[in-house]
């Protein structure tokens, strides 16, 4: 009779944790738009669902975790400035008392970089954090790479 307990409960278990909504309401995807034969600019698109957003890498200090990039270093390619993003929405958030910068939908951040030797691999991390009205997700992060030829 135990074993017919434990073997219901581990099924039941099991059957609660499949069906446990695992939420990941933002997609990312990579691009490239190469310049000329020493320049790129690379495209990290994050597309959001609808009622979710997540923020700027501009948030100031005591505010939520902001949109963050890290690169390789490689020998290929060198960044040229900072990443870049649009301009994007501000809202005062009462829990943090202040106003914060986020983005809804959809947004594009961009990167140049500079070709050593015409080709490179760039590739880097994203890391986020996606929230709504009700909940903040844990900040999660993107591994991207892409080939500039």
């Amino acid at each position: 009779m135990k074993k017919v307990s434990l073997l219901i409960a581990a099924v039941l278990m099991t059957v609660t944790c499949a069906l446990a909504q695992i939420h990941q309401p933002v997609k990312w995807s990579v691009a490239h738009k190469k310049l000329n034969k020493n320049e790129a600019v690379v495209y990290v698109k994050a597309t959001i669902q609808n009622g979710w957003n997540i923020y700027s890498q501009n948030v100031a200090d005591g505010g939520p975790i902001p949109t963050s990039f890290k690169f390789e270093t490689s020998k290929d390619y060198t960044l040229n400035g900072k990443t870049a993003e649009p301009t994007a929405k501000t809202k005062y958030e009462e829990v943090f008392k202040m106003n914060v910068p986020y983005f809804t939908n959809e947004v594009v951040f961009q990167q140049k970089v500079k070709l050593n030797k015409g080709t490179a691999t760039v590739k880097g991390t994203v890391e986020w954090q996606a929230c709504d009205k009700s909940q903040c997700l844990p900040p999660d992060e993107y591994n991207f790479a892409v080939t500039v030829k």
